[in-house]
Formats: structure tokens, sequence, C-alpha cells
């Protein structure tokens, strides 16, 4: 089968590797009918990992039941499903006290495993035409037949979720106010989320105009660009004062603001700290942080040394002088999908407006490029194989 295969830095290519099959008796094999390139792909890809060659990318995935193990039990051939992209076993502490995203049970020596990506475990990627999604009746969520709400429920697999989840570790509210840094797939997600919780006030701080036209668009969130000036001191003017809540949605990865550079994405204004300190500095005393942002403990293309081992300059004085609260870690995606998927059937939920390109599996390289760029317009890809 065709897979989108990591070669080396910015370099992807689509090749032929084997299929997938049944290795445990609670193993389903899925003929993926989308999968979506995530931005934390984007690190592998910019050689920002310990990645090797020859990884099959793709952790956002759904398809269609092919193969079912004999130990299957609430699955069967012909079933729709998305599967979140936490590999979870369900039986562990963690997945007991809903801890998905930090199994102790799918990935020796580490907690969490997902799909087509470093570090988190055996399990190949599912940008390809097969995939084989293990401990199949906890892992799969089952969706209506058909190809109804297809963009819609893709988005079930990471970033629905995980952007409500970076309003969930801020404790968002009604009626909260609240700063979302980023308005990637994630972070407008997130103000897309803080929408559907009766936040009062969204504030969204990207440099990208198309990305903060769709949060105004469709979260009714107020732009922020923070090449216009300090998105701190913007926010206040607009506000009042500090926000109750906010959300990193950018990541180890950040642009700083104050740092020169080209138009394009330019690694050298990178300051992997400058979100987590701006929100410090934009959230009120006593008020909450949600970090679903990735951090990472080891960074090979780190501005300096000391990020390079994951640790940040970051204004914990600060912090703690206001009082301030903060929860962090990947999504676990099974807290929410469900509620998610079922606000998407009865219609009160839609993000499928975030979705900007659905494009053939082979078309992957190209994209991959354009999205890395930040090119304008392009916000989130579906592959197709």
């Amino acid at each position: 089968m065709n897979a989108v295969v990591y070669k080396g830095p910015k370099d992807v290519a689509v090749e032929e590797v084997d299929e997938p099959e049944i290795e445990h008796p609670n193993d389903v094999l899925i003929d993926i009918t989308t999968t979506c390139i995530c931005g934390s792909d984007l690190h592998m890809y910019e050689g920002r990992t310990a990645a090797e060659p020859g990884i099959v990318f793709g952790h956002e995935n759904m398809g269609i039941v092919t193969e079912v193990g004999d130990a299957v039990s609430s699955l069967e051939e012909g079933d729709r499903v998305v599967a979140p992209f936490n590999v979870a076993c369900g039986f562990c502490e963690n997945c007991e006290s809903g801890y998905t995203g930090f199994c102790t049970n799918v990935n020796p020596g580490f907690a969490g495993g997902a799909y087509g990506y470093v570090a988190m475990g055996p399990y190949k990627g599912g940008q390809a035409e097969k995939l084989r999604i293990p401990y199949a009746d906890f892992n799969a969520l089952k969706l209506p037949e058909g190809d109804e709400h297809e963009d819609a429920f893709s988005l079930l697999a990471d970033i629905f979720p995980t952007g409500w989840h970076g309003t969930e570790l801020a404790n968002l509210e009604p009626g909260d106010s609240v700063a979302i840094y980023g308005a990637g797939p994630v972070g407008l997600m997130a103000a897309y989320s803080a929408k559907i919780k009766g936040a009062a006030e969204i504030y969204t701080v990207d440099r990208v105009p198309s990305r903060l036209d769709l949060a105004e668009e469709h979260c009714d969130a107020t732009p922020i660009n923070f090449e216009d000036g300090d998105p701190v001191e913007q926010i206040k003017e607009q506000h009042g004062g500090g926000v109750d809540k906010g959300v990193d949605a950018v990541g180890y990865q950040a642009i700083d603001p104050d740092k020169q550079g080209d138009g394009a994405y330019d690694p050298a204004r990178e300051n992997p700290a400058v979100v987590i300190n701006n929100l410090i500095r934009t959230v009120k005393p006593t008020g909450e942080l949600g970090i679903p942002g990735l951090y990472v403990p080891e960074d090979p293309g780190a501005p300096d040394d000391m990020a390079a081992q994951g640790r940040l300059g970051i204004d914990f004085g600060l912090l703690f002088e206001k009082g301030q609260a903060l929860g962090t870690g990947q999504c676990n995606v099974k807290s929410y999908n469900r509620e998610l998927r079922d606000l998407i059937i009865e219609g009160r939920a839609d993000p499928s407006w975030v979705v900007s390109h659905r494009v053939g599996l082979e078309e992957a390289p190209e994209m991959y490029e354009a999205f890395d760029n930040r090119e304008e317009g392009v916000t989130k890809v579906l592959l197709e194989p």
C-alpha cells in the first residue's frame, strides 16, 4: 500500500510499504477514508525531533473496518470509525482514570502512545491506505454510516478534542474572558470550543491574517496580530485589564514578536518561552492557563542550549506572585470525542470550517511544504488515499 514516509528534514515521500495485519485478537484493520496533517507532524518534518527516516506519519485517522480480530466484540466489518490519536489499553490506572493520553501499557518506559509519532510506540501512522487499530473495542469510536460530516468527524481524532482540552485545562466557564495564543488548527478549535462553552470574550493571537479572519468569523473572536504590537498590551487595552483564562495553542516553536526576521516563518525568531510568559502577563491574578501546545524534553533545533534540553526561561516568579494556576499535557481524546461527535450529529457543532484543503494522498509532500511555510489560506489539510 502507499503511505507518507519521513525521509529526513523537510522531506517526505509517498512510497509503497507493507500492509498492516491483525497482530492481536483485539485489533481491527481499517481502510482509511480521511487522514489529516497535524501541526505536531511539522516538528518531525522539520527535523526538530529524534524521528528516524522510515516513519509512516499520520495520527489523525478515520475509515471503514475491513477486518476484525477474534476478540473484538463491539465492531464489525463495514463500521465507520475514527481513532483517537492516543493509543490506549483501557485498563491501566491512567486509562481507568480517563488519562488515555498517558497509558502505561502501550509504550513501555513511556506514559502514552500514538500512531505515527516519534517515541510514541511501534504504531504505524495512518497517512496511508490502511491502518491497524489496537485495543479496538476501546480505541475506535463508531460513526454513523455513509459519508456525512466526513470532514468534521475526521477532526475528532485530534484537533477538536485538543482545542476543547485547552479550555478544560484552563477551567473555562460560561461568561469567562479568554485569550488564546495561536490560530493554527488547535488554536482555532480552542476558540471555537470557548464559543460553544459560552465565553463572554475571546481574543485570538497570531500573525497570519487569514487565520485571524477565521477566528473572527467562526468564533466571534477579537483578532490580535502580534506583528502590530505587544499582544498583551493590545488585549489589555481592549479588555481593560487581564482576562480570566488563557490557552497556549502554540508550543515550543513560538515566534517572538520582538525578534526580527523575514516575512515567512523564520526559525531565527523563535523563543520557546514567549507564549507562556505572555499568557502569564495576559491573564489576571488568580486566573488559569491551559497549555496543550506541544513542549518537548529535547529539541535538536532549539535556539539555545537550555531550550535544547527542554528547559525554558519562564517567569515563574510572576506566575507565583499572581497566584495563577496552570494545566498541561496532551489531550485525552476519549474524554471528549463521544460528546463532540454527538454535537456534530445534532448540528450543534460543525468544526469543518477549519478545513482548507482535501487532496489525494499523493499530494502530501506539496501540502507538507505549504503547511510548514504557514502559507496564507492553509489551515487544515485532509488527505484522501
